[in-house]
């Protein structure tokens, strides 16, 4: 490699100080001008003589200096960044595969020089020229420590490497280890919701998990800014209950977007034969704003089905079910292969992935999509992540018909990307569905029950009129309104309506 450099920024970047060399995947995408995304954090070494972190930045002391070479800074990146397949790929598109196999002929036992000759050919699927390993012991291809893996990996006996990747050639998002998902994780929220869901009677539970999961329902399509007619939503509802039923291939998928897709007059379902885009179109002036380009038409088949092969290996390796759903739900919705029904299917996989390997308990959805709604800025943003920085390496134009036509190979956006913030995100609306909405829920149906018993023994009223009645209490947050006492209740005298109301205060006291 030539001379090392020193920065001050780095692709627009700034760095934390002034004239300070790039090392590990800075180094590397600076000198063979890798035209990707930038990771979230890059490295260099620092003038001062502590390791500290910034915003996007994490500087390294001098004694942490890698040689400027290829093995060096590839050897950094292992032991202090982990593995980023995106620059991997772009790296050894760029480079002689003789390099490689040199480093591997200098080092045959070493764990790095092994982890790369791993990654070189289950990336480009070219055998390198030399020998199998005969020695050293095995390593994992991904570093526990600073990444979240499979856990039944796959030996590679070639290489002497054990293939803990969370994917396939095609489709392999990765998951950073943060202090954020530790935190998360560690609450083990699959134990709680059991003793949740444990310490209800069933028919309680039934009725609080219906009325989450039809809170759900309403709640993607919401996001979508669609309001459903009743047989939509009865059909949608239904697939939805029954998302551990039937495994996700391209056709049960097809199957859910003919649900979703009720006038099929004006979009034709199936895989997009067109580009597609998300952002603003001001049709007047033909002005087009992309939030997000979606993947190319002409890449969507070997794409869904690279997304699906991942699923059906990982499913069976074993991994965080959170941290699956949010490979395979986001790397969904960023290649977007439909016209139209792309984020309530998203959202459907998260489901689909929560139930199939026993996250949920039995008979609970989570509403994870009323969660969504409920912070839609930050759901917004995450897709942005991932979205924005990718606009960048998109060569593309407006067409005459509102649309986009893709001027470059796109492909490997879609395939390699780091899902750290959207695991992060959706493993906190899990959180938030287990810990806050399931127990509201369940405490606000026993008040309920209670309220009710309460009112029998008062009046004899039809149920319908006393659902109305607890409807308006709790509307109204404990008060019959003078519409309420005027219209539906004026058989009631006041006295009657202050001891409802009276009874309300008293039973839903510490309601929500």
């Amino acid at each position: 490699m030539a001379k090392l450099k020193a920065h001050i920024y780095f692709r627009e970047r700034a760095l934390p100080e002034k004239e300070v060399p790039l090392v590990g995947y800075a180094a590397l995408i600076d000198h063979y001008d890798l035209q990707i995304p930038l990771p979230e954090n890059l490295c260099f070494i620092s003038h001062r003589h502590q390791r500290y972190t910034t915003e996007n930045w994490a500087a390294f002391t001098i004694r942490h200096q890698p040689s400027h070479s290829l093995s060096g800074h590839l050897t950094f990146a292992l032991k202090y960044e982990g593995v980023d397949l995106a620059i991997l790929n772009a790296l050894f598109k760029k480079i002689s595969p003789e390099k490689i196999a040199q480093w591997v002929r200098a080092e045959p036992t070493g764990r790095y020089s092994r982890r790369i000759w791993f990654f070189y050919e289950w990336l480009t699927g070219k055998i390198l020229d030399i020998p199998d390993a005969s020695a050293g012991n095995f390593v994992e291809a991904l570093d526990l420590k600073l990444q979240y893996a499979t856990i039944k990996p796959i030996p590679s006996r070639r290489q002497r490497v054990y293939n803990n990747l969370p994917g396939t050639q095609g489709f392999c998002p990765l998951i950073r280890r943060t202090e954020k998902l530790e935190t998360l994780m560690a609450l083990n929220l699959v134990e709680l919701a059991r003793q949740q869901a444990g310490a209800v009677p069933h028919n309680l539970l039934a009725r609080a998990s219906a009325f989450m999961m039809l809170s759900d329902f309403r709640a993607s399509f919401a996001i979508e800014g669609e309001r459903p007619n009743n047989n939509r939503m009865e059909r949608w509802g239904r697939a939805m209950s029954q998302a551990s039923r039937y495994l996700l291939t391209l056709e049960e998928l097809l199957h859910l977007q003919s649900i979703i897709i009720e006038d099929q007059r004006f979009v034709k379902l199936g895989l997009r034969q067109e580009e597609g885009f998300v952002g603003n179109l001001e049709r007047s002036r033909g002005l087009l704003t992309p939030s997000h380009i979606s993947a190319r038409w002409q890449d969507l088949p070997f794409l869904m089905e690279s997304l699906l092969e991942t699923y059906r290996l990982v499913k069976e390796q074993g991994m965080d079910p959170i941290l699956l759903a949010t490979c395979l739900a986001f790397g969904f919705v960023f290649i977007h292969p439909f016209a139209d029904g792309n984020g309530r299917i998203h959202r459907y996989i998260i489901h689909h992935v929560l139930d199939y390997l026993g996250f949920s308990p039995e008979g609970v959805i989570f509403p994870v999509s009323a969660v969504i709604l409920e912070r839609i800025d930050e759901y917004r943003q995450v897709l942005e992540d991932y979205s924005r920085p990718r606009l960048d390496f998109i060569e593309w134009h407006p067409t005459p018909q509102g649309n986009v036509r893709i001027l470059n190979e796109t492909v490997d956006l879609y395939r390699y990307f780091d899902a750290t913030r959207q695991a992060e995100f959706l493993y906190d609306c899990v959180r938030q569905t287990i810990e806050k909405t399931l127990p509201e829920e369940i405490h606000y149906l026993e008040q309920y029950d209670h309220l009710k018993t309460a009112i029998t023994r008062r009046f004899d009223m039809p149920d319908h009129i006393i659902d109305l009645l607890i409807r308006f209490l709790h509307q109204n947050q404990g008060f019959l309104s003078k519409h309420a006492r005027e219209k539906e209740f004026k058989e009631l005298s006041e006295e009657e309506c202050q001891d409802l109301e009276k009874l309300y205060k008293e039973i839903c006291k510490n309601d929500r």
